[in-house]
């Protein structure tokens, strides 16, 4: 049974919801860039449904620039 399913919550600073999704600690340097605050537990960070969607929106936006970056 993991963390999550027992009701882990929100690794974001200030974020009481239950997290939904379980992410490293590399893959969410994109939401410190951002400036949001995360506390990691064991090198796994939590995040509600809310944060994941914005984590998602600024990773596709990043790929989409590396992608365009490497056709020229």
């Amino acid at each position: 049974m993991g963390k999550i399913s027992k009701g882990v919550a929100c690794s974001v600073e200030g974020c009481d919801e239950r997290a939904v999704h379980s992410l490293s600690l590399e893959e969410t340097r994109i939401l410190e860039d951002k400036g949001y605050r995360l506390e990691a537990i064991h090198s796994r960070v939590y995040l509600c449904e809310k944060h994941y969607k914005e984590w998602k929106k600024a990773r596709k936006k990043i790929e989409k620039f590396e992608k365009w970056r490497m056709m020229r």
